[in-house]
This record gives structure tokens, sequence and C-alpha cells, in this order.
């Protein structure tokens, strides 16, 4: 098949209501495509359920019976020419399309008043860190294709982890995020702090970064070291070091490690997830605080998704600047880490930047 026909194969089965997801890994050339050929797609409700599983992960912000982790199996790795309609037996079961979308923010106002309350504790030394995140919805315009829109993210966004992924418990979504929690074969695996957010300069890395975002970076950093530690596994950091996504610019610092065996990835997610760059710390407190006082639910931006096999690769990243596609609607995410030194106008600015990584695609 040719673009045109690929694309129109992608959106078909977005239509059909069938399982799949197709991902381009940072590095590499071509996209992969997973797809399951039938039933449905499994439905946990727990991270640690993920202990020895294979197959294609998308993990929301908070796990609830309305937004569970879905595994896709991997039956299917090449997209399938255009099929009828009628040849499809749609799995309704769930199916978020349709249903009353949650609340969103629409103007800076919201943001404000959310920020003001997210500083206060801050401010008051009850918690080192809170991320704010902001959703913006705009109308689906006819003939938008998120295929299209997928493989135009793949040529924007080299340096990200580029996806595009449906289920009928999960609906249509689409990202391009350069943050792994996990990924690794055999005994060698990685994951990584990343914090802090600046433009490029004329297109170039920045060479100065001011204290809130090197505090900020070192605070998922050291977190991302304790963690580890808690389970007995010596890492070795690299960076922190400036590190390019898209139009924006990261700190980040690489932890490289071994582990013993590969049948428990599902205790060390849930240790890690969610990291301190979609939530804050310590943990715990902020998570909470973020469920009470944020405004809406994140459903599945800010959780983690990809490829998970513990006899095989593993390519897991926290799923940020993303989109949920609906029939009528498009949702996109951002997000941005809070300190007690954080300024308004800076944060919102910095949420700003992030849509564009989706504003982009339209």
């Amino acid at each position: 098949m040719n673009s045109e026909e690929t694309s129109e194969a992608i959106d078909s089965l977005i239509r059909q209501g069938r399982s799949f997801a197709i991902y381009r890994i940072p590095g590499e050339k071509h996209p992969r495509f997973v797809m399951q050929s039938s039933g449905s797609a499994r439905l946990l409700y727990s991270i640690e359920e993920l202990n020895g599983q294979t197959g294609f992960v998308i993990a929301p912000f908070r796990v609830t019976p309305d937004c569970p982790i879905v595994l896709i199996r991997r039956d299917i790795t090449e997209v399938p020419a255009v099929l009828p309609m009628d040849s499809i037996r749609m799995d309704l079961e769930f199916h978020p399309n349709g249903t009353e979308n949650p609340s969103e923010w629409k103007t800076e106002g919201d943001y404000i008043r959310c920020f003001d309350s997210f500083i206060k504790p801050l401010q008051e030394k009850k918690l080192d860190k809170l991320v704010l995140s902001r959703s913006l919805t705009q109308n689906r315009l006819s003939g938008f294709s998120p295929a299209k829109a997928f493989y135009k993210a793949c040529q924007q966004y080299t340096r990200s982890y580029v996806y595009l992924c449906h289920t009928p418990q999960t609906g249509t979504w689409i990202g391009g995020t350069p943050e792994i929690i996990l990924s690794g074969e055999k005994g060698a695996w990685n994951t990584v702090a990343l914090a802090g957010t600046q433009p490029l300069q004329n297109g170039e890395l920045p060479t100065y970064w001011d204290e809130k975002n090197k505090r900020e970076q070192q605070i998922v950093a050291t977190y991302i070291h304790d963690q580890l530690t808690s389970l007995g596994i010596d890492s070795i950091m690299e960076g922190p070091y400036s590190a390019r996504a898209g139009a924006l610019c990261h700190l980040k610092s690489d932890f490289r490690f071994t582990l013993r065996e590969n049948n428990k990835l599902g205790d060390l997610l849930n240790l890690l997830h969610p990291t301190p760059a979609v939530c804050g710390l310590p943990k715990a407190d902020a998570y909470r605080f973020i469920l009470d006082h944020e405004g809406y639910d994140r459903r599945y931006y800010s959780g983690f998704i990809g490829w998970l096999n513990p006899e095989g690769r593993t390519d897991l990243y926290v799923n940020l600047r993303c989109m949920h596609i609906e029939d009528k609607i498009l949702t996109l995410y951002a997000g941005g880490g809070l300190l007690s030194s954080s300024e308004l106008n800076d944060e919102w600015q910095e949420t700003e930047d992030k849509l564009q990584t989706m504003k982009a695609l339209l």
C-alpha cells in the first residue's frame, strides 16, 4: 500500500473499533504496528498485574473501573487493507466516544485559580513539587485524519516516541513524548529523570538554565535514584544535560541498571509511576492533592504507553504531549512542574508551548 492507502486503512481500523497501536521509537526510521485480531483487549486494574505480561500497554494516570490499564495482544504486525464495516464485529461494551466529556479548562482564569491553590502548599513547604496540568478542547474539523497526524508527528518529532493507539476501552489517543519510564531487555535497563523546560534558542539548545529548572530536575533525579535503591537496584546516572523535544528543551538524566529477573516489571513500574515529572513530591501526598484539586480527569494523559515484553525488548514512555481524538472534538493535554518559586505567567506560557506539539498536527 502507498502512504494514502495506509492512512485510510489505519483510519478505517479506528472506525471499526479495532484494538491496535502504531508507534515509532526514537532513532528508528519506520513505525511498528500491533493489532489484536479477535476478542477484546485485556483490562487490568493494577499496575502489578503487568508482571509477566506481553503486549502494547496504555495505562492511565489513575486506574479506575472506567479507566483501566489496557493490554493489546500482538496478533498482526502489518497494517491490513481496508475491510468493509460489515465484516467487523465491534465490541461496544466500552466506548468513550459519545460519553460525557470530562470538565475542561477553557480560560486562563481557570488556570489562575488552580495555580493559586497549587502554589500554597509549596510555599508553606507542605509539598516539594506539584505538577499542574490543563486540557484544551477543540472542534474536530471534517477531514481530520488521525493516521495522517501520526505520520506528520513522525516527521516533525524525530527525537520523540510517537504513537497512535485505539481500543474500544480507551478511544483514540495520539502523542509525542520524550520521557522513558522503562526500557531495555535481558539484563540492561534504563529510565530517565526529565524536568525543566524552556524553548530552543534560535533553534539551538540553550546554554543557561535558571535555578528553578535545575532544582526541579534534581528533585526528579533524586526520586528516581531513591526508588531504584529501595528495590536493591544499583544504578549509574549520566547527566543532567539538555535534551531537545520538538521546539522545546528539557534537562535530562539517564539511569542505567541491571535486573536479576524480568518477570516483575509491573512491580518496578508501580514504583516509578507516576513519576515526579507528571505528579510531584512527596509522591503519595502530591498524587492525592492533584486528584482533589486539579479539577478534571487526566485519563490516559500522564500515564504510560508502549510495548512491554519481559522476554524481549520493552519500550515504555510517559504519555506526555498527547491528544484524545473523539468523533466531534479533540482534547489536548499539557502540564508543568511547580515549585515554591514558580511564577504564574511563566508556567502558563510553558503549557502553551507544550500544547503546540499537538496543535502543529491539526
